[in-house]
């Protein structure tokens, strides 16, 4: 199987045997959420993937997820209350009352900031989009609203609230993010997901505190805001995945258009070499039932199809009672859907390049030879990782295997699709003798057949322009060679 599966760990699969079935049916990056559990909690989940990449041969990817800036209201007096169609409550700063509106059920925040800026007609909505509600009218300017509802529910105390399309002056980096990152760090999590992120400034922070800490580990960037599809290329840009978190983004447009954005994005981290994870409600269903609904497994295949790197499970394998068999339907279902892409695409293979540079050619043409020259795989060098994801976005035919000197590099390069990472044989200098030895101790490649290997060797002019540098970039890759086993 090509695309990636991401697991979340909780109380039905945080466990020894739970992650092991859940590898071997395709998992390759656990994902751990610091919106329920601290950095400690961690440790014998990176204990027990250290184990596990030792038994199976492979690189496997531990994930915290940080938390972010969730908005949630205080107490709510009589709660759980009913609210009907067209019923009006208050909403307003801890502290701030109506004598006029006394009778009205009221929900409150702590902090002023999300409210800064809300006017009249503006979109509320609590526990996850079950209850909407418009800005009927403002009483006291960022301060105290009377909402009105829009559909029946039920509305309970430290529910979640959004405040769709509404431009947040919060930070997605939080003071407790930043505790989280470090202890994460500390434990030996592999990479991080920042929740929230509206803007590149977001990323710039979480880097800013990394490069602080001494290491640089991938970063993925959840769009669950409106505003970040504004400014979508620079997010990607900065970060080295994006994930179409479906939950909170639903709530921030019209759920019939969460769809067509799911494609746009996925289609620009092709043109930027950049991983998307597409997540949330993959197959809710199984939660509770031990298969599917239609609707989810063609779910699944249509994100595989539209060119998603990875496929994720949340509530399916972290409180859900089938989590090892949701990991293996979702492997299923895209393993079927990847022969299909694969079958109606290699008549059409495309150079999918955002700068037309001699690196992204030389890509193009590594997955263009490798299915003329009939290649059964293509190998890579790569210091950065960069080659590999390249290559990655052309979709080629042949499974893309990565060898790199450096771990972190291998972290990254499991949230590419296709994309098989290994450690690199440093005793020979030569970087293409390093991908020959690879080849030669793959048990996957066989005796006599073709592989494509790029590598980057300095030249003797590159050399001296490395010299004259500040600093001492990876070579460039500029070697391409047919190699038969």
């Amino acid at each position: 199987m090509r695309t990636k599966i991401v697991a979340t760990l909780g109380p039905a699969s945080m466990n020894h045997a739970a992650m092991r079935a859940m590898v071997r049916h395709g998992a390759r990056i656990f994902r751990c959420n610091f919106s329920h559990d601290r950095a400690e909690a961690f440790t014998d989940v990176v204990r027990w993937t250290r184990q596990l990449e030792q038994e199976f041969g492979i690189r496997l990817t531990v994930m915290g997820d940080l938390s972010g800036p969730k908005l949630r209201i205080g107490e709510v007096a009589g709660s759980p209350l009913a609210i009907q169609h067209g019923d009006r409550i208050l909403l307003g700063l801890a502290g701030k009352t109506s004598p006029d509106h006394k009778d009205l059920p009221c929900i409150t925040l702590d902090d002023p900031a999300p409210l800064s800026g809300l006017e009249q007609d503006m979109p509320v909505s609590l526990s996850d989009g079950m209850l909407r509600f418009h800005v009927e009218k403002v009483l006291e300017t960022d301060m105290l609203f009377v909402l009105k509802a829009e559909n029946a529910g039920l509305l309970t105390s430290h529910k979640g609230i959004a405040f769709p399309g509404k431009f947040h002056p919060l930070p997605a980096f939080t003071e407790k993010d930043r505790r989280d990152l470090r202890e994460g760090l500390e434990v030996g999590l592999d990479a991080f997901a920042q929740s929230f992120v509206q803007g590149p400034d977001d990323l710039d922070d979480v880097h800013a505190e990394m490069d602080r800490l001494g290491v640089r580990v991938p970063l993925v960037a959840k769009l669950e805001r409106r505003q970040a599809l504004d400014r979508l290329d620079e997010i990607l840009e900065r970060c080295d995945a994006v994930m179409v978190a479906r939950g909170d983004l639903g709530l921030e447009m019209p759920l019939i258009s969460l769809p067509v954005h799911q494609k746009r994005i996925i289609k620009a981290c092709r043109r930027h070499s950049k991983a998307a994870i597409v997540a949330t409600q993959m197959l809710l269903s199984m939660v509770k039932n031990p298969i599917p609904t239609r609707a989810e497994t063609t779910d699944v295949a249509n994100a595989v199809l539209d060119g998603a790197d990875c496929v994720m499970l949340s509530e399916e394998t972290a409180i859900g009672e089938h989590p090892v068999e949701a990991v293996r339907i979702l492997g299923g279902i895209a393993k079927e859907a990847e022969t299909y892409y694969h079958e109606s695409s290699r008549q059409t293979l495309e150079a999918r390049v955002a700068k037309k540079g001699p690196s992204e050619y030389l890509a193009y043409a590594a997955a263009l030879l490798a299915e003329t020259a009939s290649g059964t795989a293509l190998v890579c060098h790569t210091a950065s990782g960069a080659t590999a994801r390249r290559i990655a976005s052309r979709r080629p035919g042949p499974r893309i295997y990565a060898v790199t000197p450096n771990e972190h590099v291998t972290h990254l390069l499991n949230f590419y699709a296709d994309v098989t990472p290994a450690m690199a044989d440093t005793s020979m200098e030569r970087h293409v003798a390093r991908a020959e030895r690879f080849i030669e101790n793959c048990a996957d490649i066989h005796e006599g057949e073709t592989v494509i290997i790029t590598s980057g060797q300095p030249t003797p002019g590159q050399l001296r322009a490395r010299a004259n540098a500040d600093e001492q970039p990876p070579a460039p890759t500029n070697e391409l060679k047919i190699y038969i086993k």
